[in-house]
């Protein structure tokens, strides 16, 4: 096995798993404080929430679909999965073994992801063909990815047939009823067909018969169809690991009031893989991100610096995007649908603001 070391900063190797959101930011933050590596899976970063406008303007992705080079300037970026992890190191599938000070996971959920950002960029012209060539699109999952996705496709392809079936009783179950009928209502508006109670065997369509069926008997023709349902945590491979006691009863990582994983004075968890009774969204991991980062500069000061700094949950909101100028949104005291709240989110999907917390220019693709 490779042994991927530095002596250059003694007692301040971080290594942080998971490249997502919150593992990017964290990553990036610590780049010139700390001797810093990534270790992702696929070669670079994708900001997720923006990936269903991808599908229908593949160019969109050039600046969502970044390299982890392009933003960890001073860091080292292992491109391999994370199998183990000791009280010393982290160990990867292709067999390097990575020594830690200080250790952050952020492994977010499972997905099956290109290796290569060239390959993701590839991956969206493909969907966005089988949308174009599509008379009717099937959309199962009424949670925000599939009301999104069903809300740019009604957008960009008005002529086109499409058809949202969710298994549970209303849309959006992770927000309020007010906010779910208002999404509900503005798809019906699109001429979206809204099939609630149900489920879809995919298996029941052919290559020459494009016809689904529903658990309730009924009939769905459609030519393609996106599957848009929950991915499962991340978090089951620490099961084999020193860490294999910090998980709860659903698999979320157990943490302090500081994110760190309980019993482990060096070692945090952050974004969606804890167990923080909180909405899991993205600007909510950034946070858990700049927390942690913070925690480690302390630690590394050796109390030189101030006291660790606590996560406190803030108050929830929720923004779901309805294509390129509306959106749904819950605050703590009001619930609001239209282009209002369109304008905080639907026309650039928070893609500047979140390259730019990456040292990113905004605009300008790096290639």
């Amino acid at each position: 096995m490779e042994g991927i070391e530095s002596a250059s900063r003694q007692g301040r190797r971080v290594v942080v798993i998971g490249g997502g959101i919150a593992g990017s930011l964290a990553a990036k933050l610590l780049q010139f404080d700390a001797d810093v590596t990534l270790i992702d899976p696929k070669e670079y970063f994708e900001i997720t929430w923006a990936s269903l406008r991808s599908m229908v303007e593949p160019s969109f992705a050039e600046r969502t679909v970044i390299n982890h080079k392009s933003y960890l300037k001073n860091g080292r970026v292992v491109t391999s999965p994370a199998i183990n992890i000791t009280k010393t190191d982290v160990i990867t599938e292709d067999g390097s073994v990575i020594g830690y000070d200080y250790l952050v996971i952020a492994t977010g959920h499972n997905d099956l992801f290109p290796k290569t950002r060239q390959e993701k960029l590839s991956l969206y012209q493909a969907e966005y063909e089988k949308i174009k060539s599509s008379e009717s699109v099937l959309i199962v999952g009424g949670g925000p990815s599939g009301v999104e996705l069903t809300a740019e496709i009604a957008v960009d392809f008005p002529m086109k047939k499409v058809t949202l079936v969710h298994k549970g009783p209303r849309l959006l179950e992770f927000v309020g009823q007010k906010a779910a009928d208002k999404a509900s209502d503005w798809l019906e508006s699109k001429k979206v067909e809204v099939i609630l109670n149900q489920s879809v065997d995919l298996s029941s369509a052919t290559d020459g018969n494009k016809t689904y069926r529903t658990s309730g008997g009924e009939t769905i023709h459609a030519d393609c169809h996106f599957l848009c349902v929950g991915k499962p945590l991340s978090s089951q491979w620490l099961n084999g690991t020193v860490l294999k006691d910090s998980l709860d009863g659903k698999g979320r990582v157990m943490v302090d009031e500081y994110l760190r994983i309980k019993d482990r004075k060096n070692v945090f968890a952050i974004g969606d893989i804890t167990n923080i009774p909180e909405m899991k969204q993205g600007y909510i991991a950034e946070n858990h991100a700049s927390v942690v980062v913070k925690n480690i500069k302390v630690m590394m000061s050796d109390g030189k610096k101030k006291k660790m700094s606590t996560y406190k949950p803030g108050l929830e909101m929720a923004i779901v995007s309805l294509g390129r100028k509306d959106s749904v949104a819950q605050f703590p005291f009001v619930t609001v649908v239209g282009c209002l709240p369109g304008l905080i989110k639907s026309k650039d999907l928070f893609v500047g603001k979140t390259r730019k917390a990456r040292g990113l220019n905004p605009k300008i693709v790096e290639r």
